[in-house]
C-alpha cells in the first residue's frame, strides 16, 4: 500500500469531508422500500423511496421471481452475449419493446448501465450532444465515456437550446438527450419543442423516462402520453423505480438495438440480470398494463399534497409531479428539517450538493400510489408543523 499517497491525500480529503455538512453516511433504515420503513427500530412513514407504485413487495411479482429462483437458480453466471441469456429476458425485451411503441429494446443492469450503453454505442468524439444542465449523473458519465463533445442548454430553456443547435449547425453528428422527469426537480420537459428542434437540426432524439415509467402515460412514459413515441429516436428507462425491481432497458428502432448490443459497452461487459429480477420484471411489466390507474392515482396524491405544501409557503420548485422537492437553501437547514420530520413519523431525503447545486440544498419527497388516507393527512400535519416550528 503507498502510505505516502494514503496519508499525504485520502486522509486529509476523508477528514474535511467528515466534519462538513455534505458527509454522507448509509441511514439505519430496514425494509428500504416499503411504505413504512425502519429507521433505528423507528416505524416511519417512508417518502423518500422511488418505489412509485408499491409494487416492490406485491404478491404477482413476488411470485414470478420466486419460480424464477427455483427453476434457474441464482446468478446467470456471465453476460448476455456469452451464456447469461435467458428466454425471460427475451421475453421482457419484446413485451418492453410493444409497450412503448417501439421495434425493439434491450435489457441492461440498471438505468445508470443503460445511458452508459447508449453513449458508448451512438456517440463518438465527432458528435456533439446537447444536455439538459440538470440531467442526470449517468446521463452526463455517459457522454464523457462516449468522448463526445458536451455542450449543456440551461434547465428546460428551449430557446437557448435552439441558439446553441444553430452555432454547431455545420457539427454532422448531434444528440439532445434530456430526462422527462427530472429527479431532483419534479419538472418535466417541454418535450414536443424538443422534438421539434431536433428535427429541423437533424440530432437524434435521447430521453430518459426513468421516472416516468410506470407513472405517466398510462405507465408508458412522458413521450406516450404527449403522443410522442414515434418522434423519440431513444427511450432510456429503468425497472428498478416504479416496476419495483431492477435494472434499466433502452428502445428504439431494431438499428439502434443492434449497436447496443454491439458496442454498448456497460451491457458487453456485465454479468446479465439474475433470472429472479427478470421474472420479477416482467410480472410488473404486465401488472401495469392491466392496472394503468396506478399512475393516475399517483398524481392525484402527489398534486393534493404539494397543494398543501404550497398553500403552507413553501417552495416546490416548480415540480408537477410525485417528485415534490422543498427548498431549504443551505444544507445545514435542509438536515435539520429532516430531523424534525422523522420525529414526526416522516422519512424524507435531504438532497445536498453535488446532488443539486451549490445553494439549493431541499427536502426530496418521493410519493407514491399505495399511501392511504391517513397517510396523507399524517403528511399535511407533519409538514402544517414543521411551518411552524422551523419556518416562520
Amino acid at each position: 500500500m503507498s502510505t505516502s499517497f494514503f496519508g499525504k491525500y485520502i486522509v486529509p480529503e476523508a477528514a474535511a469531508l467528515r466534519n462538513s455538512d455534505s458527509y454522507r453516511t448509509i441511514p439505519p433504515v430496514d425494509d428500504g422500500a416499503a411504505r413504512e420503513v425502519l429507521y433505528s427500530g423507528t416505524r416511519l412513514l417512508n417518502l423518500a423511496s422511488n418505489n412509485y407504485l408499491g409494487l416492490s413487495s406485491h404478491p404477482e411479482l413476488i411470485e414470478a421471481s420466486a419460480k424464477g429462483l427455483a427453476r434457474h437458480g441464482c446468478s446467470s453466471g456471465a453476460s448476455r452475449l456469452i451464456t447469461g441469456n435467458f428466454a425471460l429476458a427475451e421475453t421482457l425485451e419484446a413485451e418492453l419493446a410493444t409497450f412503448k411503441y417501439q421495434e425493439a429494446a434491450l435489457v441492461t443492469g440498471s438505468g445508470y448501465a443503460a445511458n452508459l450503453a447508449v453513449f458508448s454505442a451512438l456517440a463518438d468524439r465527432r458528435t456533439v450532444v446537447f444536455s439538459d444542465h440538470l440531467n442526470h449523473a449517468s446521463i452526463i458519465d455517459g457522454i464523457l465515456l462516449s468522448r463526445a463533445r458536451l455542450v449543456r442548454y440551461r434547465h428546460l430553456d428551449m430557446a437557448h437550446l435552439e441558439r446553441l443547435l444553430t452555432r454547431e449547425a455545420m457539427v454532422e453528428k448531434k444528440i439532445i438527450v434530456t430526462d422527462t422527469v427530472f429527479s431532483m426537480d419534479g419538472d418535466v420537459a417541454p418535450l414536443a419543442r424538443l422534438v421539434e428542434l431536433g428535427k429541423a437540426h437533424g440530432a437524434l432524439i435521447v430521453v430518459d423516462e426513468a421516472h416516468a415509467m410506470g407513472v405517466l402515460g398510462r405507465g408508458r412514459g412522458l413521450a406516450a402520453a404527449l403522443g410522442l413515441s414515434d418522434d423519440v429516436d431513444v427511450h432510456v428507462g429503468t425497472l428498478s423505480k416504479a416496476l419495483g425491481s431492477l435494472g434499466g432497458y433502452v428502445a428504439g428502432r431494431v438499428e439502434t438495438i443492434e449497436l447496443l448490443r454491439n458496442r454498448g459497452r456497460s451491457f458487453i461487459f456485465s454479468t446479465a440480470l439474475p433470472p429472479a429480477v427478470l421474472a420479477a420484471s416482467l410480472a410488473a411489466l404486465r401488472h401495469i398494463k392491466s392496472n394503468h390507474g396506478l399512475g393516475a392515482r399517483l398524481m392525484r396524491l402527489s398534486k393534493e399534497v404539494r397543494d398543501h405544501l404550497n398553500s403552507l409557503g413553501f417552495d416546490t420548485m416548480g415540480s408537477t409531479t410525485q417528485i415534490i422537492p422543498v427548498a431549504c437553501g443551505r444544507n445545514r437547514v435542509a438536515l435539520h428539517a429532516q430531523a424534525l420530520l422523522r420525529a414526526e413519523g416522516l422519512l424524507v431525503a435531504a438532497v445536498r450538493p453535488p446532488t443539486v447545486p451549490q445553494g439549493s440544498a431541499r427536502l426530496r419527497l418521493s410519493l407514491r400510489a399505495d399511501l392511504t388516507d391517513d397517510d396523507v393527512k399524517r403528511i399535511r400535519l407533519g409538514f402544517s408543523r414543521l411551518r411552524v416550528s422551523f419556518f416562520p
